[in-house]
This record gives C-alpha cells, sequence and structure tokens, in this order.
C-alpha cells in the first residue's frame, strides 16, 4: 500500500496566470471528453484506489465541503503553515511508502506507476530544458507538458546527475536554476520522519515565503537540505499537467488525447540496462509480442516455459551431430531467447510480478545455457569429427566453469553492494537563505571523487556518453544475450569446438574485465 497525501489548497503560480476565468476547485471541473464525465478530483480518486483508497486532502475551510463529498479524510487548513503542519501529522509515523502530489492533477495511470514504482526512495516529477552550457536533460526524465504550458514556467530547481541538487523559495536562494518541481513526488517510508520534521520547521518559517512559493516544492526543499538524494522522474511520452479552471481542462484533454499511453507503457516493459545484441535484435519487436501475450492472459511464467521448451529443443537438435541440426540449434536458441525476454515484458506490461517467476527466470536461465552446452558437446561426439569428443568436452567444462564463476561473482558482488549503506550527501539548514554552502561541498565532493581509483572509475564512466564505448561496455561482459547469439552463429556457420573457443575467451576477457571493475569499485 501506499499513502496518498492531496494539496487541495490553492497553489502557487505553476504557469501564467489561467485563461478562461479564475481558479475554481477540481472538484469542479468536468472532463467533459471522458466516459461518465467525472470531475478532475474524482477522475485523480479513482486512478489513485489501488494506491490508497482513502487518501487525505489537505484544503481550505471553504473548500472542504467539496472535498468531503468523495472518499477519503479531509484536513482543513487556512494558509501555507497549516498545509506544512497538517501534512507532517499525515506522514508521520508511517509505514506505508507516501505519494504526494496536487489534487488539480491531470495526469496518465502509467505515469503515477513509474513514479510509485521507481528504485529511487525518493522522486520528484520535474520539467528540465537543456539550455547552453548546461548538461543534457536525463534521458525519460523530462514529461511532455505542452509547449503553451511550459512557456513562463518559472525555474526554482537546480538538476543535475540524476537528481534535485537545490530549491528556491522567495526566501532561499539557488544557484543556475535549471528545472521546474512540477508537483507530484514519492517517498519511501523510511524518509517519511525526515519530511514530518522538515515540514513542520518550514510551516515555522511561513512569513518568509511569498504567494509563488508551492507547498511540493516547499516539501523537496526540505528533503534536499536534510541530505535525502531526490532522483527525478517522468517521460517525454506521458502527460502531465495542473488544471485550475475548465478551460485549462478542456485543453489538457485534447492535448493528452495525441499521446497513446499504451504504447508509453509498453516501451516501459522494456528494460533500459539491455545489452547490444537484445536492444536491437530483440527487443525491438519482442514487445509486440509480450503485448499479444498478455492480452490474451498468458502469464509471464507460461511464456518461461515456452522459453524453456525452446532451450531444450535446441540443445537436441545440436546433440544429433548434423549441420541441419546445427542450424535449427541455432534457430531455435535464438527463439529460446526471445521468450527470455518476452516473459520479463508481459510481466512488467502486465504488471504481473511473483517470486516464482523470478526465481524461474533465473534459474532456468542457466539450465538452458548449460543444457545447450551438453547438446554441443553430445552433437560433437556423435558426428565422429573430433575423435571420442574428448578435448571437445574439456571445452565445455571449461566454458560452464567459467560462465558459473562469472555468475557467482556478478550475484556476490551485488548482494555486497545492497548491504552498503549509500554515501550520506551534505545537508543545508532550512534558515540558510543562500545555498552555497550547498554548492560548495556538492564540489568538494566531486573534485575528491576525481581523485586516485575513484577518478579512473569516474573517467571511465563519463567515457559511456559515446555511444560506441557505452555498447563497447555492454558487449564486453558477454551477457546472456551475446551468448546467445555467439552460440546460435558460430554452431549454425562453424563447429562445436569454435563455439566453444568462442565461449571461453570471450567469457575469459569478460571475467577479467568484471573481476577488475568489481575490485577497483571495492577499494573505492
Amino acid at each position: 500500500m501506499t499513502r496518498v497525501v492531496l494539496l487541495g489548497s490553492p497553489p502557487g503560480p505553476i504557469g501564467p496566470p489561467p485563461p478562461g476565468g479564475q481558479p475554481v476547485l477540481p472538484t469542479d471541473i468536468t472532463l467533459t471528453s471522458l466516459a461518465g464525465q467525472p470531475t478532475a478530483y474524482g477522475r485523480l480518486l479513482g486512478q489513485l484506489t489501488s494506491l490508497d483508497p482513502a487518501p487525505v486532502t489537505i484544503a481550505r475551510p471553504g473548500d472542504a465541503p467539496s472535498y468531503r463529498e468523495h472518499p477519503g479524510r479531509v484536513v482543513e487548513s487556512t494558509d501555507v503553515a497549516g498545509d506544512l503542519r497538517a501534512l507532517a501529522d499525515a506522514v508521520e509515523g508511517a509505514t506505508d511508502n507516501l505519494l504526494i502530489l496536487p489534487a488539480e492533477s491531470l495526469v496518465h495511470d502509467e505515469l503515477i506507476y513509474q513514479i510509485t514504482k521507481a528504485k529511487r526512495a525518493a522522486i520528484a516529477l520535474i520539467l528540465r530544458e537543456e539550455t547552453e552550457g548546461e548538461e543534457p536533460p536525463i534521458e525519460d526524465a523530462v514529461p511532455e507538458i505542452g509547449r503553451k504550458v511550459m512557456e513562463g514556467l518559472p525555474q526554482r530547481a537546480r538538476a543535475g546527475r540524476g537528481r534535485v541538487v537545490s530549491v528556491g523559495t522567495a526566501y532561499h536562494a539557488v544557484t543556475r536554476p535549471n528545472a521546474v518541481l512540477l508537483g507530484p513526488f514519492h517517498l519511501h517510508q523510511r524518509h517519511a520522519a525526515v519530511l514530518a520534521e522538515a515540514a513542520r520547521e518550514l510551516a515555522d518559517m511561513a512569513h518568509l515565503f511569498g504567494p509563488e512559493d508551492d507547498v511540493t516544492e516547499l516539501l523537496v526543499l526540505g528533503l534536499v537540505r536534510r541530505g535525502v538524494s531526490v532522483g527525478v522522474r517522468g517521460r517525454r511520452d506521458l502527460f502531465y499537467r495542473r488544471v485550475r479552471t475548465q478551460w485549462e481542462a478542456d485543453e489538457a484533454l485534447a492535448e493528452m488525447a495525441g499521446f497513446d499511453e499504451d504504447r508509453a507503457r509498453l516501451d516501459n516493459a522494456v528494460k533500459g540496462a539491455d545489452g547490444f545484441f537484445t536492444t536491437f535484435f530483440v527487443s525491438t519487436y519482442s514487445r509486440f509480442i509480450a503485448r499479444w501475450a498478455a492480452r490474451r492472459g498468458l502469464t509471464p511464467n507460461q511464456v518461461t516455459l515456452i522459453s524453456i521448451f525452446l532451450g531444450l529443443l535446441s540443445a537436441a537438435a545440436f546433440a544429433t551431430g548434423t549441420r541441419w541440426g546445427a542450424v535449427a540449434g541455432g534457430v531455435l536458441i535464438y527463439f529460446a531467447f526471445v521468450f527470455d525476454c518476452v516473459d520479463g515484458q508481459v510481466a512488467r506490461y502486465a504488471r504481473k510480478f511473483g517470486v516464482l517467476g523470478a526465481w524461474l527466470d533465473a534459474t532456468f536461465d542457466r539450465f538452458k545455457e548449460y543444457a545447450v552446452f551438453v547438446g554441443l558437446a553430445v552433437g560433437a561426439t556423435v558426428s565422429g569429427k573430433f575423435g571420442d569428443g574428448e578435448g571437445v568436452w574439456t571445452l565445455a567444462l571449461v566454458a560452464l566453469g567459467l560462465q558459473t564463476v562469472k555468475h557467482l561473482l556478478d550475484f556476490s558482488f551485488g548482494a555486497a553492494n545492497r548491504r552498503k549503506p549509500p554515501a550520506p550527501l551534505p545537508t543545508l539548514a532550512l534558515s540558510a537563505a543562500d545555498d552555497g554552502p550547498l554548492r560548495r561541498a556538492l564540489e568538494n565532493r566531486k573534485v575528491t571523487q576525481s581523485t586516485g581509483i575513484r577518478g579512473l572509475l569516474r573517467l571511465w564512466s563519463r567515457a559511456g556518453r559515446f555511444r560506441a564505448v557505452h555498447w563497447a561496455r555492454k558487449m564486453i561482459v558477454f551477457p546472456i544475450g551475446e551468448r546467445f547469439a555467439a552460440i546460435a552463429i558460430t554452431a549454425a556457420f562453424f563447429d562445436p569446438r569454435v563455439t566453444f573457443l568462442t565461449l571461453v575467451i570471450w567469457g575469459g576477457v569478460a571475467a577479467t574485465y568484471t573481476l577488475t571493475g568489481r575490485l577497483l569499485r571495492s577499494l573505492a
């Protein structure tokens, strides 16, 4: 579950003055182009039901009766200080993660899902424009909200390296602002106490803020200055906007209709960190197989079983020792890998996750691969081209052992990293008007990380900005897509001995590269 807090109080000027009259409550804005013609607030509550069927809405006393006509608890507040204190009371002691967003939000379901399921402990939805001299925006970090809305948005935050660095208010200065906080943010329950404490301190400072200061901006300011890493999130192909009048709502709905939310959801089902072969030779079409399977009720586990079956057929084809058997085995192992990708994409697209599925996927990936090793070695023996096949069996055992050691290194290093606490970020008192001390602390940290082993790792990481280096780094570690491709191609065009030599040589380079990187990162 997720505890949802909706901010129903009047927002600060998050854009130009609203056309079409004075702002009205989202409970009075009708979304006429949608089925049933719900109000903006009613639609948002419907979207959030699966997260929290009874969210908390903070509203002005005169507006509270309108909000009370809907499910959930309404807390009255007369000003920004009251909003902050009410929110602190609502989140203090929370045992669930928190989603805080304005009550006048018009947003895609998929964007809510992405924010709430992000791995970051804190995520804020931002708009960031690339300017001369600035590093380019983070991929998929900027939601599309329309050109008309972008014009005039006050940049009151600075984002960099995947997180919010500083936030400004009428009292707090921000150095070189380059981003706008749009409103929604998600927070892990372990930071709930920090948020409550910061909100109460900010409430005591409310006399320093101006009418342009939005409550969500103040909350993110408090988190950042308390050392919480607030990541940025969004999708260029999804929609978010705060609507304050019926005219704005009608315009936003027309713009929203131009977005293909299902395609965005499908694209999000594909892992962004896949290898070269998977990205360009599988995921380009496997996502459509995943959607077809999900719409026909196939579960991820059923797709996994298809992949296992194809993998075993491939091993059996290789075991025949014939040229056509090798070609058939190469084709089958390729499609076994395709369906290995499809099962995860079905899980993410249909949002069907389970411990059994994760275990099956991880375990039987190895099972298929090792079964193919056996099939290739048996085929080499049956063909009689390699004598008794002892040399090929030796190569098969070396390849199997090398791959097993590499998996052991990957899993053990991953487990050790999960136990390692994150490096603390610098903090700054909320009473400090200038963010200079925070900026200098971050710059000093950057200098420290640019020397010795850390500097070497940082340089190698920055080299990944070049596409050739990026894909070379992906391929050198010999991920499963590249391994299955190497098996399929070498077995179909050459013979099992060439296949195993390829696996041993490339696998040895990958193990050396991986082990070196693990050692350097451990020392750093």
